[in-house]
């Protein structure tokens, strides 16, 4: 085993330097044609592939090998080339080009239309929020009314947030979101400080809201007479993310599989309580609704920290930025699902806290810890299972689907140097980022083992939402610094405004009102980043211990860099 796996390094190593060799005798070429030169991606002494960049104009780079762009980044396309007339000079990629060059390695083709869209939308904002925020921000508003006015509000302030954002990628088409944008209008070090906290904090948080409410569902099914103990609940989560892990370690096909099986059960779930809260206001069970604004009025910070409980149930709305390149006609499509599913999302929600209502007081709502699986007891009678099994599958597909994308976005990030070397690394048969997603997961369940669905849910809406308001500021920064850019969607100003505002009301508000030690970890965090980068990444020193860690873990998990997975082909 040990002398198959140094010889396939080896080999990797022959292999990297007959590539380079070649790379540099292309260059000379080049340059003696007079031809524009290549880059290597990445950082000084980082194995990752080699991209062509010769179509984008590359003017400057740094001490530690990163290549600085002037503009938008380039997106590995085939687009033709327009001067940037903002005043900071250089060229820019036109905004929609016709699609890959044909001798890319790797390329994305446009292939999700406004149909598909807007299902993305719905799909990933759809999620267990809704079956568990009900009774959080209840609790916190201390009132239906004022409940109601936060759903509604938390609805339309993703529907503003979206718009802002729909600007910002058809003015970037490249994938990433804040990721390009925070590169655009402020440089190098936010964009990292992003995916570092994406990477270690926001992904890893979301998943772990999403397995606790898995195993609080399921455990709930087999117990009625008291609340499940919570130590039970948090083993159930753990192997929640282990059996995901399997999953997508196993094979990327069986990841995608499940996917799509569990995605279905969504609808099934939200279906049902929508049919069944009809069926009892048809009955007449209305008492519930009346007397919606009884109750004292809540704080500044506790309708800060319930927004926060329902903009958790609408995360997801600046998902289909992360795909843009894969968008048809994105400066269309993508302003055009984000107007339709944010509102549809938005009208579910709405009814399903009515049918919540119809069947339950606000008491037994917030007495609950699984809403959905009293409902469905309430109504269901004998079929009650149906609920929490639906419920279940749902959150299982939901956490599925957050670990393969993180997965790569911690990929994504190491393979940039961001992270370290093997988090990019791939598994040499089943081509699956093992390292990264091992890492994530292991991030994820030290969450579910010390912290609680409210308490995650705080701290991922906090530290999302210092990121959102970012985005904000990129957008009104760039109207001013890149005035002349190509916007064919651009949102009025006061859009992008109010966002900003309402971001860092969320921000504050909770702080000033209820301090958490959550809210001091996160801002710790953001800030160790900033001390990390400036050795790690800005002058890319790299201890020598490293190189042997790296290799420990190479021959523990059988991976290897992606620049050597074409000997595997």
């Amino acid at each position: 085993m040990r002398s198959s796996i140094s010889q396939l390094f080896s080999a990797a190593s022959d292999h990297d330097a007959k590539e380079r060799s070649a790379h540099q005798h292309q260059q000379q070429q080049q340059q003696s044609a007079g031809a524009p030169t290549q880059c290597t991606n990445g950082y000084a002494g980082h194995s990752g592939s080699i991209k062509d960049v010769s179509k984008t104009d590359w003017n400057s780079h740094n001490g530690n090998g990163t290549a600085k762009h002037n503009g938008t980044l380039g997106r590995g396309t085939s687009e033709t080339a327009e001067t940037d007339s903002s005043g900071t000079g250089g060229m820019r990629d036109a905004l929609e080009g016709p699609g890959s060059a044909p001798n890319d390695a790797i390329h994305l083709k446009r292939r999700v239309g406004l149909f598909s869209g807007v299902a993305l939308i719905v799909g990933t904002m759809i999620g267990s929020g809704i079956f568990v925020s009900p009774s959080g921000l209840l609790v916190r508003t201390g009132s239906i009314g004022v409940s109601f006015i936060i759903w509604m509000a938390c609805g339309l302030l993703s529907l503003l947030g979206a718009l802002a954002y729909a600007e910002l990628g058809t003015m970037n088409t490249s994938s990433g979101a804040e990721w390009a944008y925070f590169m655009d209008a402020f440089g190098a070090w936010p964009a990292f400080l992003f995916s570092w906290v994406s990477t270690l904090v926001l992904k890893p948080s979301q998943m772990a809201i999403i397995c606790l409410s898995f195993a609080q569902y399921a455990v709930e099914a087999f117990v009625s007479e008291c609340d499940p103990p919570l130590s039970v609940v948090k083993m159930v989560a753990i192997l929640a993310i282990v059996s995901i892990l399997f999953v997508n370690c196993y094979s990327v096909n069986l990841g995608m599989a499940v996917q799509n099986v569990f995605t279905s059960a969504k609808l099934v779930a939200v279906l049902i309580v929508i049919c069944g809260g009809a069926y009892k206001l048809c009955q007449g069970n209305t008492q519930h609704l009346q007397n919606a604004f009884s109750g004292a009025t809540p704080s500044m910070g506790a309708i800060a920290t319930a927004f926060y409980t329902g903009l958790w149930a609408y995360d997801g709305w600046n998902n289909l930025n992360y795909v843009t390149e894969e968008i048809q006609n994105p400066s269309k499509n993508l302003p055009r699902s984000i107007i339709i599913g944010i509102p549809l999302v938005t009208l579910c929600y709405a009814l399903i806290n009515v049918s919540y209502l119809a069947a339950m007081s606000p008491t037994e709502m917030i007495e609950s810890e699984a809403v959905a699986v009293t409902f469905g007891n309430r109504i269901l009678g004998v079929m009650a299972w149906l609920m929490p099994l639906s419920v279940t599958i749902s959150t299982f597909g939901s956490a599925n689907g957050t670990l393969f994308a993180a997965g790569r976005l911690c990929f994504a990030a190491s393979r940039e140097g961001h992270l370290l070397d093997i988090l990019s690394y791939v598994h040499v048969r089943r081509l699956t980022p093992a390292p990264g997603l091992i890492f994530h997961s292991l991030i994820a369940g030290a969450m579910v083992l010390y912290g609680t669905i409210d308490s995650l849910i705080d701290f991922f809406s906090f530290t999302a939402w210092i990121f959102y308001g970012g985005a904000m500021v990129a957008l009104i920064v760039m109207r001013y610094t890149k005035p002349n850019y190509p916007r064919p969607y651009k949102v009025p100003i006061i859009i992008p405004i109010l966002v900003m505002v309402i971001s860092g009301y969320l921000v504050v508000a909770p702080i000033i009102d209820n301090p958490q030690i959550e809210y001091l970890y996160a801002v710790l965090f953001i800030l160790a980043g900033l001390i990390l980068y400036v050795p790690f990444v800005h002058y890319g020193y790299h201890p020598k211990f490293m190189n042997n860690v790296t290799l420990f873990f190479q021959m523990l998990f059988e991976v290897v860099p992606t620049t050597t997975m074409a000997m595997f082909d």
